[in-house]
């Protein structure tokens, strides 16, 4: 379980605290039928690795990262003549901002998934990466030690 002292007291880190914790909560999106052109200049112009895909900015219709462009590259090489609704993944794996850091964690590691749109109440709030997860827990790693550190030196 993931816990963080506050308080003193421990308590489960949920999606919304690395939510918190970005420097942005923008969330970068995309339509369906955007080209491939525009999806790359986007994801370039952000410096993401992948764009969710909404006709209306709050719904998730989808997400199209660097590797479906490189997967289709792969197996068609006009790909670049393409609209983001034919290569974007269709089946999104989410999640919401209460769901526990650890149990997404797991999510991605079995499934082998980088980013994750969260979802509240029906509105995309956020996406999470897993540059944003590592982050999220060596920040956690370093208090810990730190306050293990400030109690064994304690005069």
């Amino acid at each position: 379980m993931t816990a963080a002292t506050a308080g003193g007291y421990l308590r489960v880190m949920r999606i919304g605290d690395v939510l918190k914790a970005k420097p942005s909560r923008e969330v970068v999106t995309i339509g369906p039928e955007a080209g491939v052109r525009e999806l790359l200049a986007r994801l370039s112009e952000h410096n993401v690795g992948a764009l969710i895909v909404s006709s209306d900015g709050t719904t998730v219709a989808g997400i199209v990262s660097e590797r479906d462009v490189v997967r289709h590259l792969h197996s068609d090489g006009t790909v670049i003549n393409n609209t983001v609704g034919a290569i974007m993944t269709e089946v999104v794996q989410t999640c919401d901002e209460d769901t526990p850091l650890d149990e997404l964690m797991k999510t991605m590691t079995e499934r082998r998934i980088r980013h994750v749109p969260v979802v509240h109440e029906g509105r995309l709030t956020g996406i999470i990466s897993i540059g944003d997860v590592v982050k999220h827990k060596i920040d956690q790693l370093e208090f810990e030690r730190d306050q293990l550190d400030s109690y064994l030196h304690q005069t």
